[in-house]
């Protein structure tokens, strides 16, 4: 064998070892959703929820990017596992041919309601995020050629939607600023939400979208925000809260199996974020977790008062936190989040197929 062939053996063991990187399983990922999931759309705004400084991103390649996170969001993470070899870029950065594999439109502060959050300045609601997105193939279509093949193109994607936290968290459980927890039940607010959600998923679906993960609300009621003001041990999780969080997820969970029953052409799939989380929370160890109940940054009671101040130390021991700061998971959970989501551990994870059968669909 001459040199030539050599080299060719070598680089040909090099990429079995290491796993050439081909080509993502689906062309495009979209991404909808509030702070859990934004990637610089609030940077550019009047905005009091914004994370575009340290310590946010301490552990993110880039550093402060307007992640809510220390390092990668769930979003992320399932970027990676459906193989694209960078992350979806946010809308307002995004621009030409970087749109064809998606985009990012979450932001923080966002809910399905268009008051929601509005105390924290400006933010881009559910609605909005889904003006974005017809913007966005309008700019598709002109890179295609034509309408047909931009909705062959958009029909093979994936559509991550997670809203409903703020809904709660900046709404319903404020009556300071809304009137919402005294006009209607939890039963009632939850019909309000899935019905707003209903226009909003059915204009996605009329600009291509085919292939839609809706995740569910986490538990609100065990974040350290919550823990700090509303429970009196700083460990028990507040019920009412998260009661009503569970209320809105199965309603959700029933929209999956409406809109699949009358769309014959498009998949719907439901992450359940709150029982992945609960099941971080009740078995901690088992994921190398020690603190449930506490911001690894923050200030006050459970590192729960508020956000990380600008420039504050958090903790060293980050993997071993549940929780970033008052409101956000870490790296470490968003990497559990993510996984379960992308390939479901147990079948309460996704329902009725998770992330990676979706793209396979």
């Amino acid at each position: 064998m001459g040199k030539l062939g050599v080299v060719c053996l070598i680089l040909l063991v090099l990429n079995f070892s290491f796993g050439a990187r081909g080509e993502p399983q689906v062309p495009c990922y979209f991404i909808f959703g509030d702070s859990l999931v934004d990637n610089g759309n609030n940077n550019q705004l009047r905005s009091l929820a914004r994370a575009d400084y340290l310590p946010y991103g301490i552990d993110f390649p880039n550093g402060p990017t307007g992640r809510f996170c220390n390092g990668k969001t769930t979003v992320d993470i399932i970027a990676e596992l459906l193989g694209f070899d960078d992350y979806i870029l946010p809308y307002s950065t995004a621009r030409g041919r970087d749109i064809l594999r998606g985009v990012n439109f979450a932001s923080a502060a966002a809910g399905i309601r268009e008051e929601t959050g509005q105390q924290l300045g400006g933010r881009i609601s559910f609605s909005g995020q889904v003006k974005n997105y017809q913007n966005t193939v309008s700019q598709v279509v002109n890179i295609l050629g034509d309408e047909n093949t931009a909705a062959n193109y958009l029909s093979k994607c994936i559509y991550s939607i997670g809203l409903g936290s703020n809904d709660y968290l900046n709404n319903y459980f404020m009556p300071l600023y809304y009137n919402t927890g005294s006009r209607y039940t939890p039963e009632q607010y939850a019909d309000v939400l899935i019905q707003q959600y209903t226009e909003q998923l059915q204009a996605l679906y009329n600009y291509g979208a085919r292939k839609f993960a809706l995740i569910g609300v986490g538990a609100i009621g065990c974040s350290p925000n919550e823990l700090a003001q509303n429970s009196q041990d700083g460990r028990t999780c507040v019920a009412r809260i998260n009661s009503a969080n569970e209320i809105f997820n199965n309603r959700l969970k029933a929209l999956v199996d409406q809109f699949n029953n009358n769309n014959s052409d498009a998949k719907f799939i439901y992450i359940n974020a709150y029982g992945i989380f609960q099941d971080m929370i009740s078995r901690p160890s088992t994921y190398g977790f020690r603190v449930t109940n506490a911001g690894c940054c923050g200030v006050g009671r459970n590192n729960g008062q508020i956000t990380c101040l600008p420039y504050q130390t958090p903790c060293q021991n980050r993997k071993e936190y549940v929780f970033w700061d008052a409101y956000h998971p870490s790296e470490a959970a968003n990497t559990i989040i993510a996984r379960r989501s992308y390939s479901a551990e147990s079948p309460s994870d996704a329902y009725p197929i998770d992330i990676r059968r979706l793209a396979q669909v």
